[in-house]
Formats: C-alpha cells, sequence, structure tokens
C-alpha cells in the first residue's frame, strides 16, 4: 500500500508540475492590424496559429477578411483611424480632434454596425487623439457601453488610453513591440526576438505587425520559434481580464 501512495503522490506532484507550468507560461498575442485595402491582404489568414486581426472600416476587402477569420474562430478588432499629429490622411472612420461626443460615438457605431463580431479597437494612427481627455473619454464610453476592450498602439508616449480606460473600467492593454517597421527579414526577427524576450520576462507581451508579404512570410517561418521557446501564441482576448459572461465575449468563443 505504502508503495502504492508512493506512485500515486509521483503522479500528482507530476500532474500539478505540468498544471503549473501551462497555467504560467509565456503569452504573447500577435494582432495584424491596416487590413482592408488591399486584395493581396488576405495572405495573412495563413500565418499559422491565433493571429488577432484589425481591419479597417468601410475599405474594399476589410469586412471579407473579417469574416474569413472569424469563420476560424479568431479574434477580429477594430482599427479606428484617429487623428495624427503629421495631419496624416485618415480615411473613412476616423475620429478627429474637432468631432464632438455624438459625431465620435455615431461614428464609432457605423464601424461597428459593418463588423458587429468585433470584440475591440486598436488605434490606426492617433499620435494626437490619443492625447486628448474629452475625445478619449467618449470613445472608452461606446467601448464600457458595447462591451469592447481596447488595445493602445502607443503612437504616442502621452497617450492617455489605458488611463482613461482604467477610469472607466474598459479593459485596455498595451502594445509592447512593432515588428516590422523595417521590412527586411533580419529586421522582423529581431523584433520577434525582443517580443519572446519581453513574454519571458514580464508573462505577456503584445505585438503589432502589417499585412505585407514580408511579415507574413517571416511570421510564418518565425511563429513556430514561439514553442520552441516555450511562449504560446493567444488569442489577443486572452491576455484581458475579461467578463467572461459578457455576450460578446460569449460570442467570440463559439
Amino acid at each position: 500500500m505504502s508503495r502504492f501512495l508512493s506512485h500515486l503522490y509521483v503522479i500528482f506532484c507530476l500532474i500539478f508540475a505540468l498544471f503549473s507550468s501551462s497555467v504560467n507560461a509565456a503569452k504573447v498575442a500577435i494582432v495584424i492590424d491596416d487590413i482592408g485595402y488591399r486584395a493581396t491582404d488576405k495572405q495573412i489568414l495563413s500565418i499559422p496559429g491565433n493571429i488577432t486581426y484589425s481591419v479597417l472600416p468601410k475599405t474594399p476587402y476589410g469586412k471579407r477578411i473579417a469574416k474569413q477569420a472569424q469563420a476560424r474562430s479568431l479574434d477580429v478588432i477594430l482599427h479606428i483611424p484617429m487623428e495624427s499629429t503629421l495631419g496624416k490622411r485618415l480615411g473613412p472612420g476616423a475620429l478627429t480632434a474637432d468631432m464632438d461626443e455624438v459625431r465620435i460615438k455615431d461614428s464609432l457605431a457605423a464601424s461597428l454596425d459593418e463588423i458587429p463580431f468585433a470584440i475591440g479597437i486598436n488605434n490606426h494612427m492617433g499620435s494626437h487623439f490619443t492625447t486628448l481627455t474629452d475625445q478619449m473619454t467618449w470613445t472608452m464610453q461606446f467601448l464600457k457601453e458595447n462591451e469592447l476592450f481596447f488595445l493602445d498602439s502607443v503612437t504616442s508616449p502621452k497617450t492617455l488610453g489605458k488611463k482613461i480606460a482604467g477610469e472607466l473600467g474598459v479593459p485596455a492593454m498595451s502594445r509592447h513591440v512593432f515588428l516590422d517597421n523595417h521590412l527586411n527579414f533580419a529586421y522582423i526577427e529581431q523584433q520577434f526576438t525582443q517580443l519572446i524576450t519581453k513574454a519571458q520576462k514580464n508573462q505577456v507581451a503584445i505585438a503589432i505587425a502589417h499585412p505585407h508579404p514580408e511579415t507574413v512570410n517571416a511570421l510564418t517561418k518565425l511563429v513556430p520559434k514561439l514553442n520552441e521557446a516555450g511562449v504560446s501564441l493567444v488569442p489577443l482576448s486572452e491576455l484581458y481580464p475579461l467578463d467572461t459572461q459578457s455576450p460578446i465575449f460569449k460570442a467570440s468563443a463559439e
């Protein structure tokens, strides 16, 4: 009997160790944004694993690609254009500093109506808009009312995104690494290594990349390296302390 109990204890310890390691495993989310203007953007669907797709509103191919991602049970969020400090062209669905509360919320509602299964947003540009208290408050109020989360792309060190989201109870996180500011494999691999390092140090890391052919090719080669490093690629929503009973998150998991 004592030998049986000893074996049982060893088995219990092994199970506990496996469970603990899986619970404490480092996790990364990779968000591909700027999706929607080019037919070739659909190539991002070939990247292996739980990639998160961030789609620009009212673009020629955005909704179609979003539906394909949803059909594969992958996270889809809205990539909302926001005014930059450089005055860059924003495109449809944009939020600007001169918009009042009604116009901001109406614009966000129209974008969500197009892709109603989106579970959050992140900002496209926005180095000026994300620094504005009133405009970001109205944006976060809309997210709160529609049970959406916010990913701050961090295009300005002065962004108020997480601060205001926290004050209003909106789940929010920030981008840690841009993967493809330069479109060559060596640079993307360097940034990917940085992503792994951040995840191993902090348990969680979020990367943003874009639907360039060079990025697709690089990530197809690099994503398998996460397992080798003991890091899990997860949907972005898995990193948020969300209310799992919220209808929108239950729907996204189905």
